[in-house]
């Protein structure tokens, strides 16, 4: 005879998959969340609903009470919904995170002042890199990265130079990750210039979203390695208030700064 658990089980499904307990309308609204992060842009109710294997009407009132509660919304002159700043504003409501903005954001308001461009802090988030602070250009033109942006790790800068200052077993398991789905020729060369950076301690490229903004990223560094990086979007104005070998200068300087405090805490 089936026990009262046993019926529980059999009539929520958890067996299926070795769970105790399922909540189905709550893991219907975290597959939209995980799959908006994702998937890196806008994406409609219909695209969802095929993406996730799912029916239209399963998804209609998750997606509207997930934009009611904020942590979506439609995308702004594009069609289909994507993430707000809500989930991540939580996650930087943990004291590691507040430690570290709590140490960055002073010295990335004056190292801004003093270069006269905009300045970013960016930190791994799974295989993403996510900006989580930003220090405006105290000039009136300027060039910025908005707080919560997020790019897969390998098409950005921050995330060579994040890899690149991990520990060789930290890389290994990295690179089984990402050679699940990665072609190898381009995981090889995400892997060299991550290496170089290693090297230099830095990480100058043109960038690879806008024309005539050179990526300079640094490392933040703590005991285990790289704990974020420190980039500075470079552009040429007419006047130029620091070469750009000036900026690399103060740049390291302002990581290193973060960098003692945070290890001193």
């Amino acid at each position: 005879m089936a026990t009262g658990k046993q019926k529980l089980a059999a009539a929520d499904g958890s067996e299926d998959d070795g769970r105790k307990y399922r909540a189905p309308a709550l893991e219907k609204g975290l597959d939209v969340l995980e799959l908006l992060a994702s998937h890196g842009g806008p994406l409609t109710t219909s695209q969802m609903a095929t993406l996730l294997g799912r029916s239209v009407s399963e998804l209609f009132r998750m997606v509207l009470a997930l934009e009611y509660r904020g942590y979506i919304a439609l995308a702004e002159g594009r069609e289909g919904y994507e993430l707000t700043n809500k989930l991540f504003a939580l996650g930087m409501a943990q004291t590691a995170n507040r430690t570290l903005l709590d140490a960055a954001l002073p010295i990335m308001n004056d190292l801004s002042r003093a270069i006269g461009q905009s300045c970013h802090l960016a930190v791994l988030s799974g295989d993403q890199v996510v900006v989580v602070a930003r220090i405006e250009s105290p000039r009136d033109l300027g060039f910025s990265v908005r707080v919560g942006y997020r790019r897969p790790m390998m098409e950005v800068a921050s995330g060579a130079v994040l890899f690149g200052h991990q520990s060789e077993a930290e890389q290994e398991l990295w690179r089984e990750r990402l050679s699940a789905d990665q072609d190898p020729e381009r995981l090889a060369s995400f892997v060299a210039k991550a290496q170089a950076a290693a090297r230099d301690g830095l990480l100058r490229s043109p960038s690879n979203f806008v024309d005539g903004v050179t990526d300079l990223c640094v490392p933040v560094l703590g005991a285990q390695g790289a704990v974020a990086t420190l980039n500075v979007p470079f552009i040429i104005s007419n006047p130029l208030p620091a070469s750009v070998d000036d900026v690399v200068e103060r740049l390291r300087d302002a990581s290193a700064r973060i960098a003692e405090q945070l290890n001193g805490d």
